[in-house]
């Protein structure tokens, strides 16, 4: 029996073997064999006798031959085996042919479960067919997922409303403005002009320039009006059948009528000679402006003038002397208007030693461009106020192109229609068209205007180049000086608490309100003063979102804030208490003295909220005194406080920030305190300059609408249509807008 069999073989002492030895021979065996390892492969068993053993095998499969062995056999002992029934371990025989190289690439772990069995060929065997991944279904799958992890989720903070400490942060901390991010911008922002290299002269040397020959000019312009009007009436005269002398009514006084109106305009251009030399050698500098037209315009009316007594077919008609006249005389008039705002605005700005200095930061609150008032030396305003005004700059393009088509026209209306002797009236129409009267007045008249009504609040503008960044969808930076100047703040009674003495209350309290910047600095100095305290020296300041101030001043903790602050940090309040602007001192934990304020607001600081607000200019309330936020200026002094914004307390210190780099071109320059001069250049310069833009495209447009008229009436040959008179009605027209433009300017 199998039973007996196995016990025989376990006395039998020769065969048994220990497990060591069985290791170690495995050990060496494992050692011999290559880094490449191969499957292992079993055998069929084969049956005890030599004959065939009853073995089935696996249909499909055929039984490989036993592995013959090189080494001839040694004859069977008669003894048997004990290990005859087990297993042997496999011996790896050598192959007949070399194993081929390795193919390229990562090939399948041998020794792994999973590796695919190679099938012969001619076996019969059907693949399990594998499922296609459909990128619907995957991403179905994908955000059924997330919408899981979500659920899981939802209700983690179910119950945190209900925190103490949350509530309390709710009722205590004033509500502040979070930042947004900017938005993604299209169209990338064309960088600002720099200012102009003219040399930055101070401010009272620019006056002293300006000022010089100021009342002599004021006076050639009046005399060039009134020769102007003079020779407007002689040209008119005979149209609307006004009284004339008798001597210029004969037949015979053509010509010297003709002399009459060459003369007077010739003493037009005598009296203003800069005005027209400085026009006339723009054209060589290449740079062309209203005035460059003006002064062709006065050349090309004097030279026909005298040239029509020489043609027989034009002795009937005059020539446009008065509307070159006119235009001599308002670009007088606006030169004059602009250098006197900018003498205004000079003595201005020398007036404060150390003046405050407002400049257009980009991107400086919530992505935007905002105002930003502080102090320092008015460096840059002598080289902004020499620069070019925004008409100049719009004429510099419009100009060469009217002068150009003028030139091409009066050659087609003359030339091209075989008339060369109309070339000289074609010339002088088409440019007495093109030199509009309101093209030294687009500028000068509201520049003029505005810089006398800055004037008298103590604020200058910085020349054209501090204005051409304003518009709408700018901020203004407000902080406590704005609101509440020295003076509208003080101090209305002192309460100290337990044994604390008042010369350390008033200490410790004024010590953190200075290394704040609060503007309740000077009040705290004064009481200070009066109290003969002394300032102390504090380490781990620190400034808190709910109105509050702490340090550590002799190794005692200071809390100094409002009482919104105090009930956060749970000090103990005494009862019925109703001071409403006040300032408590806490020393370790103990309520140590109040100091009761007062808060007046100046009567010019309602208006200019107003004005800032409605020119779609947004307020920032960058201030440090804990007590000024939006809920006291809303509820006491009826402000309109949803329409600023407050910022967090850290964005409000870096705001407020001295230190800080600003634009290098100035706004204006302030020399007094208060936000009404403030609204007033942030308002105004914006104003400015939707004004003078407005105009001088105006003005292009009335130019080119001219000298297309004049060009169709010269090619057609009627002199009759664009007689002087009605070319003086035409440019009298297109002066309305611009006088009523610059008188919107300081309607604010």
């Amino acid at each position: 029996m199998p039973k007996d069999r196995d016990d025989k073989q376990n006395r039998d002492s020769d065969l048994e073997f220990s497990l060591e030895e069985i290791l170690a021979e495995y050990h060496l065996k494992a050692q011999e064999e290559p880094e490449e390892k191969l499957p292992i492969y079993l055998p069929p068993k084969q049956p005890e006798s030599g004959g065939k053993g009853s073995v089935v095998h696996f249909p499909g499969t055929q039984p490989e031959p036993p592995v013959t062995p090189e080494e001839p056999e040694e004859p069977e002992e008669e003894t048997h085996d004990p290990l005859e029934d087990t297993i042997p371990f496999p011996i790896r025989q050598p192959l007949e042919e070399p194993l081929p190289p390795p193919p390229d690439g990562p090939q399948p772990r041998p020794w792994s479960l999973f590796r695919r069995r190679q099938i012969p060929e001619g076996e019969n065997v059907v693949p399990f067919p594998e499922e296609e991944k459909n990128p619907v279904a995957a991403g179905l799958d994908h955000l059924k997922r997330k919408a899981d992890e979500y659920a899981d989720h939802m209700f983690e903070e179910e119950g945190a409303e209900h925190d103490e400490e949350v509530r309390r942060a709710e009722e205590f901390i004033p509500g502040v403005d979070e930042e947004e991010e900017p938005l993604p911008s299209y169209r990338e922002r064309k960088p600002r002009r720099k200012p102009p290299r003219a040399p930055d002269l101070p401010p009272q040397q620019l006056f002293r320039r300006y000022s010089k020959g100021l009342k002599a000019f004021r006076l050639r312009t009046i005399l060039v009006f009134l020769v102007a009007f003079t020779l407007l009436y002689f040209t008119v005269a005979p149209t609307l059948n006004l009284p004339l002398p008798p001597l210029l009514l004969e037949e015979e006084a053509k010509t010297l009528y003709l002399y009459l109106l060459g003369g007077l305009l010739a003493l037009v251009m005598l009296l203003g000679i800069d005005v027209w030399l400085r026009g006339f050698l723009q054209i060589f500098l290449l740079r062309m402006g209203m005035d460059s037209l003006m002064a062709l315009s006065c050349a090309a009316a004097l030279a026909d003038t005298f040239t029509i007594p020489y043609l027989d077919g034009r002795k009937e008609f005059l020539p446009y002397c008065a509307a070159a006249a006119l235009a001599m005389s308002f670009s007088m008039l606006g030169t004059y208007l602009k250098q006197k705002g900018q003498r205004i605005a000079c003595r201005t700005a020398a007036a404060a030693p150390e003046p405050y200095l407002v400049t257009l930061d980009e991107g400086m609150w919530n992505g935007r461009d905002t105002y930003v008032k502080w102090s320092g030396a008015p460096l840059g305003f002598g080289s902004q106020i020499q620069s070019d005004d925004g008409a100049e700059r719009i004429f510099h393009i419009t100009t060469p192109l009217l002068f150009l088509c003028c030139l091409a026209f009066s050659a087609l209306a003359s030339v091209g229609r075989e008339r060369p002797e109309d070339l000289l009236w074609c010339l002088s129409a088409t440019l007495s068209a093109s030199a509009s009267f309101s093209g030294l007045l687009c500028y000068g008249l509201p520049w003029n205007s505005l810089a006398q009504r800055l004037a008298k609040s103590g604020a200058a503008l910085a020349g054209w180049d501090g204005v051409i960044g304003t518009g709408r969808g700018c901020g203004v930076l407000l902080t406590d000086t704005d609101l509440f100047p020295p003076g509208m703040v003080s101090l209305n009674g002192i309460k100290v608490f337990g044994d604390f003495p008042v010369e350390k209350v008033v200490g410790v309290t004024a010590t953190l309100i200075r290394d704040s910047g609060s503007g309740l600095e000077k009040v705290f100095y004064d009481l200070l003063h009066a109290q003969g305290a002394l300032y102390r020296r504090c380490t781990d300041f620190c400034c808190y979102e709910g109105g509050g101030l702490s340090a550590i001043i002799r190794n005692e903790q200071v809390l100094v804030g409002s009482a919104s602050f105090m009930n956060l940090m749970e000090i103990t309040m005494p009862q019925g208490l109703k001071v409403k602007n006040a300032v408590f001192c806490a020393i370790d934990g103990e309520l140590a003295g109040i100091f009761a304020l007062n808060y007046k607001l100046h009567s010019s600081v309602e208006p200019a909220l107003n004005a800032i607000i409605r020119n779609r200019i947004a307020p920032v309330l960058a201030t440090r005194d804990f007590n000024i936020i939006p809920a006291m200026l809303r509820q006491r002094f009826k402000l309109p406080a949803d329409k600023m914004e407050f910022p967090p307390v850290v964005r409000r210190i870096e705001l407020s920030a001295q230190d800080q780099e600003h634009c290098p071109i100035l706004c204006a320059v302030l020399c007094r305190q208060g936000l009404s001069p403030y609204s007033e250049v942030v308002v105004g310069a914006g104003r400015l300059r939707k004004a003078v833009q407005s105009s001088a495209a105006l003005t292009s447009l009335g130019a080119f609408i001219g000298v297309l008229l004049a060009f169709y009436i010269t090619f057609s040959g009627s002199y009759a249509s664009l007689s002087p008179f009605n070319l003086l009605v035409f440019l009298t027209m297109w002066l309305v807008p611009t006088w009523l433009i610059s008188g919107w300017v300081n309607r604010y």
